[in-house]
């Protein structure tokens, strides 16, 4: 199996709690918060150690917050490659509404970046010949739209593979620069349909973009998410639609990175494409079966997983 480091740039303390009713006005008295390490890498990390493989995550930390990011971590098992962010760590928040079901979101900026060169050659430090390298989650304020083109062009100097789920202004730079292609590119339904200016209506649209991506060189691998419906993955060779089973939704916090986690762990571990999709189909349906930010759990990514249909798609 090869070595996985996950990149988390824009780390979070990730805390989660519940009121009755969510409404302006009136003091909101909210239950006990829970508290977790939040960030797509971590979440990448966090998810492979929970279905029993190993990853080290890279992570820019700073201040108080960042301090307890870095304990939770630890208190999870999760092997931390500490790199000082310029100020103190960002908290995020999430509150579910009791009455209704449902669950409000709320998150705060990063530390802005004046140069991110010394980040990037830090990294490249920490992988070897083979390495996968996963960047999940938002560029941090101040990097430049190129930073992670720039990455993947210094990890392909030490061998090194990057696969990359990232938005905004990030993934169109990647998406029309003319540059090293990235290992694999995965977008969920959001930024796909923003990337593409249009609604992608069926999975004849999606493969059709991710095809368009591939012959481009943007990577070689794309994998696009289509909410219920499930993901799609195109390559020069194949194109493959996963059908996740039907479960009962509790909570999406941690769905993707829970996907990203598992096709992660099956691509370093030499599976196939196949493979790889049904246990990120698994993995992220786990997610969504759990509560608030606990990610998937491996005895529900085991039940679902026989479940994970994968289709061939001409």
């Amino acid at each position: 199996m090869s070595d996985i480091l996950t990149i988390t740039l824009n780390p979070a303390l990730d805390i989660s709690t519940a009121v009755d009713n969510v409404r302006p006005g009136p003091k909101l008295r909210c239950e006990a918060p829970a508290m977790s390490p939040g960030g797509g890498g971590i979440n990448v990390s966090r998810s492979i150690h929970i279905l029993g493989g190993s990853s080290a995550t890279f992570v820019a930390l700073a201040g108080e917050t960042g301090h307890w990011v870095r304990t939770l971590l630890a208190e999870e098992g999760i092997k931390a490659i500490v790199f000082e962010a310029p100020s103190e760590t960002r908290e995020s928040i999430a509150v579910m509404d009791r009455s209704t079901g449902e669950q409000y979101r709320f998150v705060l900026p990063g530390p802005h970046w004046a140069d991110t060169q010394p980040l990037i050659e830090a990294i490249a430090e920490h992988v070897k010949p083979g390495t996968l390298a996963v960047i999940s989650g938002s560029n941090p304020p101040g990097a430049p739209d190129s930073f992670i083109s720039d990455l993947n062009d210094r990890l392909s100097e030490s061998g090194a593979r990057l696969l990359v789920d990232t938005s905004g202004a990030a993934l169109h730079y990647l998406a029309r620069a003319e540059r090293a292609p990235l290992y694999v590119l995965r977008m969920d339904q959001v930024e796909t349909e923003m990337l593409a200016g249009t609604p992608l209506s069926t999975v004849r649209d999606s493969v059709d973009l991710g095809r368009k991506l591939v012959q481009d060189g943007v990577a070689e691998i794309v994998v696009l998410a289509r909410g219920a419906e499930g993901s799609v993955m195109v390559s020069e060779d194949e194109a493959l639609l996963v059908v996740p089973p039907k479960v009962t939704v509790r909570s999406k916090i941690g769905a993707g990175d829970s996907f990203v986690g598992a096709m992660s762990m099956a691509l370093a571990n030499g599976d196939t494409p196949h493979q790889a999709m049904q246990k990120g189909a698994a993995a992220a349906a786990a997610a969504v079966m759990s509560d608030e930010t606990h990610l998937c759990r491996k005895t529900d990514y085991l039940k679902v997983l026989p479940d994970c249909i994968v289709e061939q798609i001409d």
